[in-house]
């Protein structure tokens, strides 16, 4: 899909924002900023933002996306359900 060319700057924007994929990218980045902090504090000094990527994307990346897929599709079933989840049962 294709953005309007005519379309505002903050309407652009605003999709943009409201896009998962860049929700998606915004995470990943997060994780891969923490990692950097990390590492270079392991290592003391700063290892780079390069670095820092190729080290969680071979470390770290797939565990992550699996662990992000479920948290993901466990929070649209609980919005899609709209029913709070039942109490935990009592011992009688």
């Amino acid at each position: 899909m294709k953005s309007d060319p005519t379309a505002e700057p903050s309407e652009n924007s605003d999709l943009l924002r409201n896009s998962i994929l860049y929700k998606e990218f915004l995470a990943e980045r997060e994780e891969i900023l923490c990692h950097k902090w990390l590492e270079s504090e392991k290592a003391g000094y700063d290892i780079g933002f390069e670095r820092a990527l190729l080290d969680w994307i071979v470390r770290h990346r797939s565990a992550w996306r699996a662990r992000r897929l479920m948290e993901l599709q466990a929070a649209a079933a609980s919005s899609s359900n709209n029913t709070p989840p039942p109490p935990p049962p009592t011992n009688h």
